[in-house]
């Protein structure tokens, strides 16, 4: 009897043993999702950051901690590890922001007229996205500190009916206007590729950054105070837009991620970068090597065909026919594939 109720009693201490490492391991898994989510860069799976064909519009993947790197040290970046804002970066050749009227979902019109003298945080997501929905606190409390002279517009990429929209934006306290995305203006503003991603507008109606992921609030902030000419904590540099904020000044690019143009003579690399702006990416995404390796620099296929382009140009081979080159401002909404329901997210 003695031995009998032992044996139960080590089979209970066992079964105890396994759960509480279920526990742990499932704890562990969730606090490294929240971890990623906070941190800020999406998890890339080497797809094309354009690919599916738009023909509606589908669920950008989700910004949280392995986006592809940006071209040079100036580009909007993709995430930060902290609070500590050093340095503002904006854009020195601003593009207009495209024009932009639409209704809320409380039906009230919001349009470009409005903006100016105002900084705008044009802010595409998702219900669906945790990271997005991390980063709503931070917005309300942003327009809440600088009522009129700044306008957070959210752009909702849900599949939902606007009314579910509304019932969360209601639910969560959203005190800015949301409207639902539509594909020309995703197509307008160059294709979402991640969620979430902010453009940031100043108030002469120019965007002069873009950040694809979750960031810490005093970089908005500190932003926000530079556009204003508000006292800041961090110093101000200027980078040149070479598709990282709109993919039609990828040809203003002299450098591109993952393609050595170093062994190039300054007239072959005026070649090499000719053809890499004209001709189109073969792995789906309808954009240009050029614009490919800037929007997706993991896509091996671009990278593969680039660097056959330079070495074709360094020794002095002709120029092959390119197939006809997208238009060089898609903003194709492609979605990647990595961003479809039931498609793998981690990297």
């Amino acid at each position: 009897m003695q031995k009998t109720a032992i044996l139960i009693l080590a089979v209970f201490a066992t079964l105890a043993g396994l759960a509480i490492g279920f526990a742990a391991t499932r704890s562990a898994k969730l606090h490294h999702a929240v971890s990623d989510a906070s941190t800020g860069h999406s998890y890339h799976t080497g797809e094309p950051a354009l690919r599916e064909a738009a023909a509606r519009m589908g669920k950008p993947r989700e910004a949280t901690s392995h986006d592809a790197a940006s071209p040079d040290d100036d580009a909007p970046q993709t995430g930060a590890p902290d609070d500590a804002i050093e340095v503002v970066r904006l854009a020195s050749n601003p593009q207009p922001a495209p024009p932009f009227l639409m209704n809320d979902l409380g039906g009230q019109p919001i349009s470009t007229a409005e903006w100016k003298g105002k900084v705008v945080i044009l802010n595409f997501w998702a219900t669906w996205c945790p990271p997005c929905r991390a980063e709503i606190p931070m917005m309300i409390d942003l327009q809440n500190r600088y009522k009129d002279q700044l306008l957070v517009i959210g752009v909702s990429v849900d599949d939902a009916p606007p009314s579910e929209v509304h019932d969360f934006v209601k639910q969560e306290g959203i005190n800015y206007p949301v409207v639902m995305a539509n594909l020309d203006l995703v197509k307008e503003y160059g294709g979402v590729p991640a969620l979430p991603t902010a453009f940031v507008i100043n108030p002469d109606g120019r965007v002069v950054q873009k950040h694809v992921g979750l960031f810490p609030e005093t970089m908005y902030d500190q932003e926000i105070r530079a556009l204003l000419n508000l006292p800041l904590d961090a110093r101000i540099e200027t980078f040149e837009d070479h598709g990282q904020i709109f993919l039609k000044n990828a040809a203003l690019a002299t450098d591109l991620p993952g393609v050595d143009l170093k062994g190039l003579t300054p007239e072959q690399r005026k070649i090499a970068l000719k053809e890499l702006n004209t001709r189109t990416c073969e792995c789906g995404c309808r954009l240009t090597l050029a614009q490919c390796r800037i929007v997706d620099s993991p896509c091996q296929v671009s990278k593969r065909l680039a660097n056959e382009v330079v070495k074709k140009v360094e020794s002095g081979a002709p120029a092959s026919a390119s197939p006809p080159p997208a238009p060089a401002d898609t903003g194709n909404p492609q979605i990647p594939q990595s961003a479809k329901p039931g498609a793998p997210t981690g990297g």
